[in-house]
C-alpha cells in the first residue's frame, strides 16, 4: 500500500466552463463514475455576463489516471478549457477557512496569540468562543487548525483551493 501511496500525484486543475444548470453534476459524475476522488471542489462565475465559470479541483492519482481525467474534462460539451496549474508550473494555491473556537482562560489567551502568528483574524467573539478567518496554503490551514484542535475546537468550513498560474499568461 506505501508504495501505491507514492505513485499518487496531487494536480490542481482549472476548468473552464459554460455556466450552464448541470455542469458540475456532469463533472462530479465523471469523477464518480471512473471511481476517481475529488479532494477539493471550487466553482465561480468568472465573467461579467455570467456565462463562464472557472472550476478548480484538486485530486490524487498516479500520472495515467491524471491524464485520463484531464482527457475526459476535455470532451465534455460544456468544456471550454482544461489547465492542468501542476504541469504548467509555479502556481498560487489559495483557501479560506472559518475556525470556531471555544475556551475560556489560558486557552482563549493562547487562541489570540496563535491567531496573530498566523495572520487569523477574528470575525465573531462572544465570552465563551471566537471564530477566526484564516487564508493561505492550505498547509498553513491544515495547521493552524491541528493548533486549535488542542485549544477547544468547535467547528471548521473551509471554502476549497482556487489556483492560478504565476506570471503574466492565465491559464
Amino acid at each position: 500500500m506505501h508504495i501505491q501511496h507514492r505513485e499518487q500525484e496531487r494536480h490542481v486543475l482549472a476548468v473552464t466552463v459554460d455556466n450552464d444548470p448541470g455542469i458540475l453534476a456532469k463533472i462530479a459524475g465523471l469523477f464518480t463514475a471512473r471511481g476517481y476522488n475529488i479532494d477539493s471542489l471550487t466553482v465561480a462565475d468568472i465573467t461579467e455576463n455570467h456565462r463562464v465559470s472557472r472550476i478548480t479541483i484538486v485530486t490524487h492519482g498516479p500520472p495515467q489516471v491524471i491524464d485520463q481525467i484531464h482527457a475526459q474534462l476535455d470532451r465534455l460539451v460544456p468544456v471550454h478549457k482544461v489547465v492542468d496549474l501542476t504541469e504548467q508550473g509555479p502556481h498560487v494555491e489559495r483557501e479560506l477557512a472559518l475556525v470556531k473556537v471555544s475556551g475560556r482562560g489560558d486557552n482563549r489567551v493562547e487562541a489570540l496569540r496563535l491567531a496573530d502568528v498566523y495572520r487569523a483574524k477574528v470575525v465573531d467573539s462572544t465570552t465563551q468562543s471566537f471564530i477566526f478567518e484564516i487564508t493561505g496554503a492550505p498547509e498553513k490551514i491544515d495547521s493552524f487548525i491541528a493548533l486549535m484542535r488542542e485549544l477547544g475546537l468547535v467547528e471548521v468550513g473551509r471554502t476549497g483551493i482556487v489556483g492560478m498560474m504565476r506570471g503574466p499568461d492565465s491559464a
